[in-house]
């Protein structure tokens, strides 16, 4: 729609007195608006040569008010672009007012030491058209500026009171902003300006809900900017929390709902509905926003937008809320944004409320209707959506987990009768000898969960085992509010944690290790199997302003652990195929992997330069090459290099290319399994790499070619049959492809060939027993001897020669070199493998409700039916033995 300046001017002159008086002193505005030069009269506007800053800042405030409002009415400029131009001016307004008052003292000085900070509208750039401000002003007292005799904290004090009267003072040229510095820390006693290291603390111990969601918004906008972003960075872990906070959450809406009780005036449009506070207003759709922001946004940093819309579209892309959700928030948000500009500029009034009579038609006017009443129908239109939505925020208490999870009760189910004896033992877990129920804040919390929880225990498969594994998880915690918070707030959690502590000994123990596991399952993707490698990797190395190398390794360690805990969650409760869960763990690991040499490699590089021409390749195997890892796997890889021996490194410290290449493979290393704050990540294997542990880490890729022509044994051939280039440019990698290609495909001695295939494997046999009746792997005729046959027939016919070992066979069967029974033999198996490493560690056949699991799992009727499935593949792996090698196996 084109823009109509006439109209514009006119209603400005007829509806808004404030407009028409402006008209009037800028005529040189209003003849550049006439003619229909928004975008020339918003420059002049900016344009200010009264050498006296308090006046300068009036007249150019009353310019762009005077551009702004027209060019609104006209259509000329969007919601964004002035909210845009008032919080940029704002920042503008506010640095030139602290440059001032600290140059007033000390002549020349620049406003280095003095930090402010915008908070919510105008920290978002989302400022109304005739807002107040509400800065937090801070200062360092080793660099702010000063007279000799003055100490920091009383010129800071000075510079803040005269930075205030210079904004909000009224002259007969008006005002610049009104400023508004309650937000600050204890605004009722603290001085206007607080020193870095008390809001520091401030923030790390004692700050409330309200001020996380303050500080979402929070930008340095003015001053010594660089320090304060510099602060901004050090209080994120308090805003941007990775474990969630529950009673955090909880005390915002409280806050919502408190909004609701406390405001005055109609529940709905009508003259005197508050556009800003009412129900279905502005503000509801900021914490609607926001809300999800605090519970989600610590660890997807897409969430951590400032503006509105932003956060709105950010959620929708993320899954948090629904796309028409946010859609027509933001379009309910823009127009109701739009209507409260209105009520501003009649009178440049800090107002939101409709008002009633005569002044609501002029409203309307402005606006471009002809009656109030249509005003009117416009605010519940915009209102009625974001009603409903906040409505629905505030019923989401109660919200679980996703009802598709198998083991979730459903709501008809009958609750199970909780034994008197189970009452009594978890009464006494409050009689003070778990030091995480000590505190009343936990003993009030634990009360609140308490009947969910004796009720979950009740109906786990294992009540016994469920309540002594509890037991265990709250004796490990320094504090367990959180984790009842948590559980209060999702109390369908508790299925799932009865299921993990019962069925999988291993998860039990990692959330003793670590409960803030479970804040990877309240998600709507929790159930959801991972994303790409290439899109893990991207979250993964998702890094903010001030990350170190370690806090880029701990955030490595939290969304890979998350990831593999929601994977061992949807493996017992049977949500995908056991072989989706490996390939997701392995594609997991791939991509932690790849980060890890990326932050590795960059910590290097600022040491010791980099090798022109030369660059790390890792080469996964095993399973890990194969693409299908368990959650105990350890990660087999060799390090590789291209170039040759004689580069040099061009940095400070330069190394020779075998050095080089070797320490930073011991940083990638270590980068993957030494523990950080966070734990460890992988069990790192590379005992297949030329020579074995004897030699040398990395080597160069000649170098490799050569040892695996020359000197390489028949197992290390069989072991490069799975080998995947997992790190390294494409050309590089398609250079290794090349080399283990060439060598996978020589000509072999078929009875050579063979006899080193069996003496391998009844050495292995010998030094390596099965551990117990489901162990899939090392049995006879379990994985270890169909990986060994399928191994041999790839090196002794040159054919299939792909590392995804279940492909492989599939291929190997099309050529007729195997029979067709092996391709469920090894899903079956690998299915049972994947399974037993969470829910039959010991191999040994674990309790009634895991074994069901297991035959589930591994598409079984039961666990006999299991047993016997399992004892004819090994059946079928040792006839096609036989088949092949002419020997029997000896099945126990």
């Amino acid at each position: 729609m084109d823009a109509d300046w006439t109209s514009a001017l006119h209603r400005a002159r007829s509806h808004a007195p404030f407009l028409a008086h402006a008209l009037e002193r800028r005529a040189d505005l209003a003849e550049l608006l006439a003619d229909g030069q928004g975008e020339a009269a918003l420059l002049l506007a900016k344009q200010s040569r009264d050498a006296d800053v308090a006046t300068a800042l009036r007249r150019e405030r009353l310019g762009l008010a005077l551009v702004l409002a027209v060019g609104d009415l006209a259509g000329a400029f969007d919601l964004e672009k002035v909210m845009r131009e008032l919080s940029t001016f704002a920042d503008r307004a506010l640095h030139a007012a602290l440059e001032a008052a600290i140059r007033k003292r000390v002549p020349d000085a620049e406003p280095i030491g003095m930090i402010g900070l915008a908070l919510g509208k105008h920290g978002a750039g989302e400022l109304n058209y005739s807002s107040d401000i509400d800065p937090i002003l801070l200062y360092d007292p080793e660099t702010l500026p000063r007279r000799q005799r003055d100490e920091p904290g009383e010129a800071a004090q000075r510079y803040a009171r005269e930075t205030v009267r210079l904004l909000s003072e009224v002259t007969s040229e008006g005002y610049v902003f009104r400023v508004d510095l309650r937000l600050r820390p204890a605004s009722e006693v603290s001085p206007l300006a607080l020193p870095l290291e008390a809001a520091i603390t401030h923030y790390e111990s004692s700050a409330l809900a309200w001020e996380r969601a303050a500080y979402i918004r929070a930008r340095a906008c003015a001053g010594d900017i660089a320090a304060g972003e510099a602060f901004l960075d050090h209080i994120r872990p308090f805003v941007w929390r990775r474990s969630l906070d529950f009673g955090a959450i909880d005390e915002i809406r409280r806050l919502t709902h408190r909004i609701r009780d406390e405001q005055r005036g109609p529940g709905s449009p009508e003259p005197g509905y508050n556009l800003k506070l009412g129900r279905g207003g502005i503000r509801e759709v900021e914490f609607f926003a926001q809300t999800h922001q605090l519970i989600h946004g610590g660890r997807d940093h897409t969430l951590r937008a400032r503006g509105t819309r932003a956060a709105l579209d950010a959620l929708a892309a993320t899954a948090r809320i629904r796309p028409g959700d946010a859609r027509r928030l933001g379009e309910a948000y823009d127009g109701l944004r739009t209507i409260e500009h209105r009520l501003q500029m009649i009178g440049d009034k800090q107002t939101h409320t409709l008002p009633a009579g005569e002044a609501l038609e002029a409203v309307a006017q402005l606006h471009g209707l002809e009656k109030g009443a249509q005003l009117v129908d416009l605010v519940s239109e915009h209102a009625r959506p974001i009603a409903e939505r906040f409505d629905a925020l505030l019923d989401e208490d109660r919200i679980s987990v996703p009802r598709s999870a198998p083991h979730v009760l459903s709501e008809g189910s009958a609750p199970a009768e909780v034994p008197a004896q189970l009452v009594e033992r978890v009464t006494g877990w409050t009689d003070g000898k778990y030091p995480a129920l000590r505190s009343s804040a936990a003993l009030s919390a634990f009360e609140a969960i308490r009947p969910d929880l004796l009720a979950s225990v009740a109906g786990s498969p294992d009540p016994d085992a469920a309540v002594i594994r509890w037991e265990s998880l709250i004796a490990r915690l320094p504090s367990a509010i959180n984790l009842f918070r948590l559980l209060e707030a999702r109390p369908g959690l508790f299925a799932l944690i009865a299921d993990c502590l019962t069925l999988a000994p291993p998860m039990a123990d990692e959330l003793a290790r670590r409960p803030d596991l479970l804040d990877a399952l309240i998600d709507r993707t929790a159930f959801d199997l991972p994303a790409g490698v290439a899109e893990l990797a991207d979250t993964m190395r998702r890094r903010e302003r001030g990350d170190d190398y370690e806090m880029r390794l701990d955030r490595l360690r939290v969304i890979t652990g998350e990831t593999r805990f929601a994977l061992a969650v949807q493996l017992i409760e049977a949500a995908h195929d056991p072989l989706e869960i490996a390939a997701g763990l392995a594609r997991t690991a791939e991509a932690a992997l790849q980060v890890a040499v990326e932050a590795a490699e960059e910590e290097f590089v600022a040491k010791h330069g980099r090798i022109a021409g030369c660059e790390l390749i890792v080469l996964g195997l095993g399973r890990f090459g194969g693409g299908l890892l368990t959650h105990a796997s350890d990660l087999d890889i060799i390090y590789l290099f291209t170039g040759t021996h004689e580069g040099e490194s061009d940095g400070p410290r330069p190394l020779g290319a075998t050095l080089y290449f070797n320490r930073l493979a011991q940083r990638v290393t270590a980068a993957l399994s030494v523990p950080t704050a966070q734990g460890a990540l992988y069990e790192v294997d590379t005992r297949l790499r030329p020579q074995g542990a004897q030699g040398p880490l990395a080597v160069s890729i000649d170098s490799f070619a050569r040892y695996q022509r020359e000197d390489a044994w028949t197992w290390e051939h069989m072991a490069l049959t799975r080998a995947r280039a997992l790190v390294g440019s494409d050309r590089a990698r398609d250079t290794v492809c090349d080399v283990v290609l060439d060598i996978l495909c020589r000509t072999r001695d078929g009875d050579a060939l063979r006899a080193d295939v069996l003496k391998m494997r009844h050495e292995m046999a010998a030094h390596k027993p099965p551990k117990g009746p489901l162990d899939a792997k090392l049995l006879r005729g379990g994985l270890v001897d169909l990986e060994f046959l399928v191994h041999y027939l790839q090196l002794r016919h040159r054919e299939a020669l792909v590392p995804h070992l279940g492909e492989a066979i599939a291929q190997l069967v099309a050529a007729d070199h195997l029979p067709p029974a092996l391709v469920d033999a090894h899903g079956l198996m690998t299915r049972l493998l994947v399974g037993t490493r969470l829910l039959a560690p010991e191999l040994e056949r674990p309790g009634a409700a895991a074994a069901t699991l297991l035959a589930r799992q591994s598409g079984c009727g039961d666990y006999d039916d299991l047993t016997r499935c399992l004892r004819a593949t090994r059946e079928d792996v040792a006839a096609a033995w036989h088949d092949v090698f002419g020997e029997k196996l000896e099945m126990d």
